[in-house]
Order: structure tokens, then sequence, then C-alpha cells
């Protein structure tokens, strides 16, 4: 059972600890989890990283973890109504891969978000390069089972996959079943037979899109996004030459997302019980017509 601490709970167990000069074994800083996090991620920890904190003092005591696709403002609300202020993300908070804020300044979307975030004393760290460098990928871990694909990997694979026959029109439909109420884009012939499908999340770009498709027998691949100039005519192109191809767009954040939730139960393994952690779900920032 996770122990959600209260702010008044850690001001006694800090005061607790000082009296005492020993450390408080109940009480772990957003630096310590995060020496908790390179030390299980199995992977060396780079320097040149995205994988840094982008709000907040790190040696503030965690009331709770929240894991996210995207720190927006209803997951930052949602989060300190839980007593999260502890904020892993996957994607940028501030709208920019490396969250530089400089051309923000003075802008009122940045300021409202900035002020909501220090008022709350939140703590917010991005967790993208390190978790996609996981044995196995820890966002592609988490996909395969939201969609249900664990025993059609090929080969152990998180990115191929095998099928018995059925048309792309039905294999479609069954992603609508896995994602209600989401639209996608689909590039391909309905009447597409599909046993083989290849799986690239997020923006992995049409390099990596196109060798993935080149394999012969895959017939679909499951994108995140990629520019309409790029992967899409690609496939357009084989579907107008009679070649078995197909490209279903999920859209970046539905082709990660799942990932998050399999983080925070990764989290849960090695951090210590006391600490809440919590997987915050996001709507879709965009509707459909």
């Amino acid at each position: 059972m996770k122990i959600k601490f209260t702010g008044l709970a850690l001001i006694i167990l800090a005061l607790s600890e000082s009296l005492s000069g020993q450390p408080n074994p109940q009480v772990l800083t957003a630096t310590q989890i995060l020496d908790l996090i390179k030390k299980n991620v199995g992977c060396s920890w780079s320097d040149q990283t995205v994988d840094t904190f982008k709000s907040g003092n790190p040696d503030d005591a965690v009331t709770g973890i929240a894991t996210c696709m995207f720190a927006d403002m209803k997951v930052l609300k949602q989060a300190v109504a839980a007593n999260c202020n502890l904020i892993i993300t996957h994607e940028p908070t501030f709208y920019n891969h490396l969250d530089e804020t400089k051309l923000l300044e003075e802008d009122p979307v940045y300021e409202a978000k900035i002020k909501f975030i220090n008022d709350h004393k939140l703590i917010i760290f991005r967790f993208h390069d390190h978790i996609h460098r996981m044995k196995p990928d820890g966002i592609y871990a988490g996909m395969v089972v939201k969609l249900g694909w664990v025993n059609n990997r090929s080969e152990s694979s998180y990115d191929h996959f095998a099928f018995k026959p059925e048309k792309l029109s039905a294999f479609v439909d069954r992603l609508k079943r896995i994602f209600p109420g989401s639209a996608f884009r689909v590039v391909g012939d309905p009447d597409l037979l599909v046993t083989n499908v290849a799986l690239s999340a997020g923006a992995a770009g049409s390099t990596d899109h196109i060798r993935l498709l080149q394999d012969k027998n895959t017939q679909v691949l499951i994108a995140g996004e990629a520019p309409e100039w790029e992967t899409y005519q690609y496939v357009y192109d084989a579907q107008l030459q009679g070649k078995s191809k197909a490209v279903i767009f999920l859209g970046h954040t539905l082709s990660e997302e799942a990932g998050m939730s399999y983080c925070a139960k990764w989290l849960a393994g090695f951090i210590p019980d006391f600490v809440l952690i919590k997987y915050f779900e996001n709507e879709s920032s965009y509707k459909t017509y």
C-alpha cells in the first residue's frame, strides 16, 4: 500500500530528522529518486540528454510521483490534487524539445504555467532518452501491453508482430476498440490482407518508417506521426504501384503514452512503498471534425 504524506507530515518527518541528526529513511528527495532511476535503468546515463530537471528544487522531499506523457495544465492540477510534487514526463513541458524558455519570456501562456508550477513547488523531470534505451524500450514495452500484442511478437521483438490474416479495414477496427474515440490517418487499400505489422512509436522519422516497410514480409506500419511529404507519400506511391503496403498513424501521444503507464509500474519495482506513484493519462489536445 502506498502511503501518501501530507505537507504537515513531511515537515514533522524533516523536523524529526534534524533533531536526531540522522537521515529519515521515509523521506526521499527528487535527486535521490533520480539516483535510483539511474541505478535501475539498465544503460549508462548520458551527459548529453534532455533527461534533466525542468523546474523546482531537486533537493526537496518528494510527496508523490506523477508519470505522464505531457505535463500539461490538467495533469499538473491532477498531480497537485493527488499530492504528487515530482512530475516525470516523457515529452517537453515548455513547447520545444530542449525546454528552452528564453523566447517565452513575457508570454502569458508560459507565465501562467510557470507560476502554477512555482506556486505549488512542483519538480518536473523529463524522462525521454533513457526510457527508450531500456531493454526492452520502456515506451514500446508499455505499448505492446496496451495493444495486447505480447503473444504476437515476432521472435521476441518489440517492433515486429505476426497475426492471423485479416483485411486492413478489420485491423483498423480492432485498433479503434483499443483507442475508442480516436481518429487515425490510414494510407493503404482497405482490402489489403494483413499478417505482419511493424511498430514505430512517436516521431521516429521517415528513415525508420521506410526501413521497417522495406521488409518484404511487412504489410502494415503502425506509426506515431510524420510530415505528410515523407512516409505518407512513400506508402501512397507504394499503394498506387500495387504493392502490399499500408501505414496507420495513431498520433504521437497514442503511440507512446502507454509507455508512461509502464514507467509508473517500473518505478514501483524499486522505489520504496512509502512514495506514492500515480500515472496520469493525457487527454487529446485537439478534436477531429
